[in-house]
């Protein structure tokens, strides 16, 4: 997708043991304007060195590297540059997993069959501070898990996927379409999910998310 190109680029760099995978992402992340793809780190211990010396604006992480790992990386890169966002992008769907790279800062968990213009939405959409999860993230999110100390939200099950497509970035008119709903509707079970989850917006429920979608 073409963008106007007045607009600063988004600088991006890539954090994967995989040199055909980083070259791959290099050759995709060509196809558009708005994002630059500044920089290629084999491990989490680059990743951290080419954040300080090239400031990028999203960091895309995989999470399994030999050394350092991603959420470990993910969490040293959001305590001395928070600035920055870290979108992971990896081949493994386990909860705990997930749970590990969000708790450690990451605003976004997606896999590596995305499609070009979903990796792409994805990485503007960090760049603004907003996150996104997979849709097989947050079924995996929603599968039953060990009981946990974390707080209990009581939402229905209606509200609980209203959040999950809230999650995904869907408006309220895409998510009444998905549900077969009204958008009236919607906008009150938005309205309830942000309520009981006591946030304010929507990037707060996304952040949420990940321990009430479990």
């Amino acid at each position: 997708m073409k963008k106007d190109k007045s607009l600063k680029p988004i600088r991006v760099i890539t954090v994967d043991d995989h040199e055909i995978l980083r070259r791959s992402i290099k050759f995709v992340l060509l196809a558009f304007d708005d994002i630059q793809l500044v920089g290629e780190a084999r491990n989490g211990d680059e990743a951290i060195h080419l954040c300080e010396q090239l400031k990028p604006d999203v960091v895309l992480m995989d999470l399994m590297m030999v050394g350092m790992n991603g959420a470990e990386a993910t969490r040293a890169i959001r305590k001395k540059y928070p600035e920055i966002q870290v979108l992971i992008l990896t081949s493994f769907l386990e909860n705990d997993l997930v749970q590990q790279a969000m708790q450690a800062g990451a605003i976004g968990y997606l896999l590596k069959g995305v499609s070009i213009d979903e990796l792409a939405d994805a990485i503007r959409a960090a760049a603004i501070g907003r996150s996104m999860l997979a849709a097989e993230v947050i079924q995996a999110l929603m599968q039953p898990s060990k009981p946990s100390s974390q707080p209990v939200y009581e939402l229905s099950k209606r509200q609980r996927e209203v959040l999950g497509l809230l999650v995904l970035g869907l408006s309220n008119e895409a998510i009444a379409k998905r549900m077969k709903l009204s958008p009236s509707t919607i906008r009150h079970h938005v309205s309830q999910v942000l309520n009981k989850l006591g946030v304010t917006n929507r990037t707060e429920a996304a952040t949420t998310a990940v321990r009430v979608l479990r």
